[in-house]
């Protein structure tokens, strides 16, 4: 069973993190969603507090989406909405390709490098991330009590690591660790997204200004993939736009999922 949390009241939202993160990386913008939606944090596999990921020799998008529709299943969802940031963003859509969710929301979604040798810098990135929290391990609680320490920890994903509450920042790394395998297993197998959503479900793909995981140029790539979907640019934000703005990420997930209601929901 995957580990989550289901909070608030209103139509479902679905939220996924991305490659080595966790569900609080959502807390920051919980409270004005929780307003308006039921929302439903969850840790992916291999992440969090989720068991590990195991893949059996299957693809990973096809073991990601199996764990997915568990979830749904578990919950008793049928078509909420949901929106992802970085590989969460790609889950989304992926979810919306397979007409299993109500709308689709992206931050930064994984899958719209150019090539192998483009996508090379973001493999190389997370290694080095990995490489340097371990080393960091037992600095960590003391980095995170001071700004410059944080802007060391998590500047990299965060445009203003100074707004990451500390407590958030110890549990990241120390999951960044943790997460590792997984990490290694989803990059190892990474491609790119080319998959046709249908007509019906509305998708939103918003792009951090300053992302320096998934460089803000791949927006191009992903407009020109989905020329349907609405293409927005989350001004002075970084890769995890969460804390960085959490009144600005949290209309743009409230607007994006309040498209998409079934005929059955509003007969």
């Amino acid at each position: 069973m995957l580990k989550h949390e289901v909070v608030g009241s209103g139509d479902p939202l679905v939220l996924v993190h991305g490659i080595g993160h966790r569900r609080q990386g959502w807390y920051p913008v919980l409270d004005r969603l929780s307003e308006q939606r039921t929302v439903v944090l969850f840790d992916l596999p291999g992440h969090g507090q989720s068991h590990d990921l195991v893949t059996n020799g299957r693809p990973i998008t096809e073991v990601l989406h199996d764990e997915l529709i568990g979830l749904l299943d578990q919950l008793g969802l049928d078509h909420p909405h949901i929106a992802g940031n970085s590989l969460g963003g790609r889950i989304a859509l992926e979810a919306a390709a397979d007409d299993l969710v109500a709308s689709a929301t992206a931050l930064s979604p994984a899958g719209f490098w150019r090539g192998s040798a483009d996508f090379a810098y973001t493999r190389a990135l997370f290694a080095s991330v990995v490489t340097a929290g371990r080393a960091a391990g037992p600095l960590v609680p003391t980095l995170a009590r001071s700004t410059a320490g944080r802007a060391a920890l998590v500047g990299w994903i965060h445009s203003h690591p100074s707004r990451v509450d500390s407590s958030l920042v110890i549990g990241d790394a120390r999951n960044m660790v943790r997460s590792r395998p997984a990490l290694r297993t989803i990059i190892r197998q990474a491609t790119v997204f080319d998959r046709p959503i249908p007509e019906h479900i509305p998708v939103t793909v918003a792009w951090a200004e300053h992302d320096h995981v998934l460089p803000r140029y791949q927006a191009k790539r992903a407009a020109a993939q989905l020329p349907d979907a609405q293409h927005l640019m989350l001004s002075g934000v970084g890769h995890v736009p969460m804390p960085d703005d959490p009144s600005m990420v949290a209309e743009v997930l409230l607007q994006g999922s309040s498209q998409g209601m079934r005929e059955e929901d509003v007969a």
